[in-house]
């Protein structure tokens, strides 16, 4: 890449509406908002093309790989990891149905590189990109996708969705697991949608701080997540698991009294600190003795259409573990695939229907220091542009003091914002 240099925005608040034409132009792009999130490194961040890149499916050693070229590329670098990841770490499979076929793992060196935090800086691989850049600066958005009216169909109806959860139950009650990650998909098949239209959408009804674009060629995520996987920072590690979920109330008065109700739900509470442990116990396989520290517990985190319960775990990385393991021994996040974790991800396999691709799974980027910062996959929409199969997915956690009806209304809460977004009708079942 070229050195960095400073730009004057004509309009600095938000991302300027050309850059969108610019990542529709390419066939790898991504687009992070944090939303001015108080943890968020930088008010947002873009970055396309492609000079470089390492993608992988079936590979038995990717986090390996992933830090070979990681090592010969000191650069910034953008892309995701697959939950069916977890096959390569584990004994594990992934048999069921896709409809997206995100690559396992896929990271580029993009061709430019914008950044605003206090001040607006870019990098471009050579002048033709600047001045591509510049000029994209200058344009309004184009929308050119004819839109179409899109019905939602569950892949898992109701009375299996429950029927499946007292079955998870009698698991927990015979201690086979302690708590699970049961999710459930809602689909959309032929049809076509304004991949930017929509994250714009989802981003106004969210301000989510995790928010992104993600192109991968046919393949888009448009994604309004709440929740950091995991962050290094120097010798920092940092992970922010989210379990507990009320939505937000009419006044100030109900929304008081939801946080209260979620701060104090023992349920919630169990969800959260059984979650706690297992992040606590990754991060010891990476950290220097004793360095774990769970710095908050229970925190309740209010977004434009949730509460979340959030707790946040750091530790200091061992110097003789090289950062990709760290995110290799906390992958997959904990709170998506339940405690103990291989079991559970064993009974995921059973009880789902789908496979999760990249919902479950994470994207982020690399600084040329080897600093990183990854989200988890979750409130988001998967589209292949290609074949039009659009794809939903919301879970829960499941525990012995689950409710299944309760649950199941859970799901639904954390969809509602995506169907708005999308303008879409479910078909009940």
């Amino acid at each position: 890449m070229r050195s960095w240099k400073n730009i004057v925005l004509t309009n600095p608040d938000g991302i300027p509406e050309g850059l969108y034409n610019l990542f529709q132009s390419y066939s790898n792009g991504i687009i992070l908002n944090s939303n001015a999130n108080k943890n968020g490194e930088f008010e947002w961040m873009t970055a396309f093309g492609n000079s470089s890149e390492y993608q992988i499916s079936n590979s038995e050693n990717p986090f390996e790989e992933l830090h070979e070229f990681l090592s010969k590329n000191q650069n910034w670098v953008f892309g995701h990891f697959n939950y069916d990841l977890k096959n390569s770490l584990e004994n594990l499979h992934s048999n069921h149905h896709s409809g997206i076929d995100f690559s396992e793992l896929h990271f580029i060196i993009p061709e430019i590189i914008a950044i605003k935090k206090s001040d607006f800086s870019c990098s471009f691989s050579n002048e033709s990109k600047e001045i591509e850049f510049q000029k994209a600066l200058g344009e309004k958005r184009k929308n050119t996708t004819k839109e179409t009216q899109i019905i939602l169909t569950p892949r898992t109806s109701k009375t299996e969705y429950l029927k499946n959860v007292e079955s998870l139950l009698q698991h927990i009650h015979r201690g086979d697991i302690y708590e699970i990650n049961y999710c459930i998909e809602f689909f959309s098949e032929n049809v076509f949608i304004d991949p930017v239209s929509l994250f714009l959408k989802l981003n106004a009804l969210t301000d989510a701080p995790f928010s992104a674009l993600y192109k991968d060629g046919d393949q888009w995520l448009i994604c309004a997540s709440p929740e950091r996987f995991i962050q290094k920072k120097g010798n920092k590690i940092i992970s922010q698991p989210i379990k507990g979920t009320r939505p937000r109330g009419k006044t100030n008065e109900e929304d008081d009294i939801l946080k209260k109700d979620l701060l104090n739900d023992k349920k919630e509470q169990s969800e959260n600190v059984m979650i706690v442990d297992l992040v606590r116990n990754d991060l010891s396989r990476s950290a220097k003795k004793g360095s774990v520290k769970v710095e908050e517990l229970f925190g309740i985190h209010s977004f434009k259409n949730v509460h979340q319960m959030i707790s946040t775990v750091t530790c200091e990385l061992h110097e003789n573990v090289n950062p990709i393991d760290a995110i290799k021994n906390a992958f997959p996040m904990g709170s998506m695939t339940g405690a103990p974790k291989v079991r559970a991800m064993d009974l995921i396999e059973d009880f789902e229907n789908m496979k999760r691709g990249l919902y479950s799974g994470a994207i982020g980027y690399f600084t040329p220091e080897m600093d990183f910062d990854f989200n988890v996959v979750i409130r988001s929409i998967q589209y292949n542009s290609k074949t039009g199969y659009l794809s939903l997915m919301v879970g829960s956690a499941i525990t012995a003091l689950s409710d299944p009806e309760k649950e199941y209304a859970e799901c639904l809460v954390k969809a509602e914002t995506l169907f708005q977004a999308l303008g879409a009708e479910k078909i009940n079942n």
